[in-house]
């Protein structure tokens, strides 16, 4: 058995695939390996940890029929991932169960299982919900909320993301309990409502794997597990149960103090002064009056303190307000817009965070509760 393919093309899949296998030991050994199956001279590549199944696929140059083993992931990463551009050789001998790799200027061979060993990933249940979401629209979703995603034993559903489909849209919701991220994409709607949250791992891996070429990425889910069907590649796992609290609920509704402010200006102001918070606390403490706003840190028990200027566009009441200044700033860092607008009611209520420009049939907030 025997074929031939690119070797950056087999290192750029083999290296995202490797982000699937646990680095803890596993419980069946074969889950340490990558799983090669030919199918009409396309290459099917497959890693799992038990829990999240990644597949991708590469056309091969040339191959002699159908077939597929595994080969243990380790080994097989680190030599092709050095190689230049030129074809490489797969030749497998079933009996003795060595894989042969040629290149250029050499041979290594590597011992094969029988794939048939390796589990297969859990299947979605014929009574399940599909929708359809543009690639760079769930990965930049994504990106900017998986920050925000809770470490809560009580409450595991808050350890993900979670994805609510409703009539109007669909909603990208993060919460760890002190800051929250809300992405509405209007686009994307569903007469029947449903819900599911994503770990943290498989929307790692799918963030880090999807492209901004404007593809499609298709979502089917029931109530345990998810297929998501995206360029050349799937990925099958096993969702977080429970249910996810009512983030809409925690969102204030009348916030009238209104901050308009260039986000890079406040980001730099706020790196500059967090050096001197309290190293618990990281409080910064907002001054907001006459188109002013103040930042004041301080550490007393080493005797370091700072305050910074900056102008900014305000309506409302002279108001003062303390916010975790790195937390604070994890938010602004996840933001990639010119100017953000801040939402404050009291010192007591949470801050709400929101670009001045939405992206198109998008609506982006976040929110940010005060330190008291």
């Amino acid at each position: 058995m025997r074929f031939t393919l690119s070797s950056t093309a087999l290192s750029s899949k083999l290296t995202a695939l490797s982000k699937v296998i646990s680095n803890n030991k596993n419980s069946l050994p074969i889950l340490a390996d990558f799983v090669f199956e030919i199918e009409d001279n396309i290459l099917h590549l497959t890693a799992s940890d038990g829990e999240n199944t990644m597949t991708t696929s590469i056309e091969v140059t040339e191959s002699d029929g159908n077939f597929k083993f595994a080969v243990g992931n380790h080994d097989l990463l680190e030599a092709v991932k050095v190689f230049s551009e030129q074809p490489i050789t797969f030749e497998i001998n079933q009996q003795n169960n060595i894989a042969r790799i040629s290149y250029q200027n050499g041979m290594f061979s590597l011992p094969v299982e029988n794939a048939d060993e390796f589990p297969k990933a859990q299947e979605v249940g014929d009574n399940s919900t599909c929708f359809t979401i543009a690639s760079d629209i769930l990965a930049d979703s994504i990106n900017r909320s998986l920050f925000a995603t809770a470490q809560d034993l009580l409450r595991p559903a808050m350890n993900g993301v979670y994805f609510d489909l409703t009539q109007e849209y669909l909603a990208i919701v993060t919460c760890n309990g002190r800051k929250l991220v809300r992405t509405k994409i209007f686009t994307v709607k569903s007469e029947t409502p449903s819900s599911f949250s994503l770990p943290k791992k498989p929307a790692t891996l799918l963030k880090n794997m999807l492209g901004k070429d404007g593809g499609d990425v298709t979502i089917k889910f029931d109530d345990r597990n998810a297929e998501i069907n995206y360029g050349d590649g799937t990925l099958s796992c096993r969702l977080i149960e429970g249910r996810y609290p009512n983030y809409n609920g925690v969102i204030p509704q009348d916030s009238p103090n209104q901050v308009t402010a260039d986000r890079m200006a406040l980001l730099n102001a706020m790196r500059r002064v967090l050096p001197f918070t309290n190293g618990f606390s990281n409080l910064i403490r907002f001054h907001l009056e006459n188109g002013t706003l103040k930042l004041d840190a301080e550490d007393y028990d080493f005797s370091k303190t700072a305050t910074e200027k900056m102008s900014c566009e305000y309506n409302g009441q002279p108001l003062s307000i303390g916010f975790n200044g790195a937390s604070f700033i994890e938010i602004l860092n996840n933001f990639d817009c010119q100017d953000i607008v801040i939402q404050l009611a009291d010192p007591s209520r949470a801050g709400l965070i929101e670009p001045l420009e939405q992206p198109e049939n998008q609506d982006v907030l976040m929110l940010m509760m005060p330190v008291i």
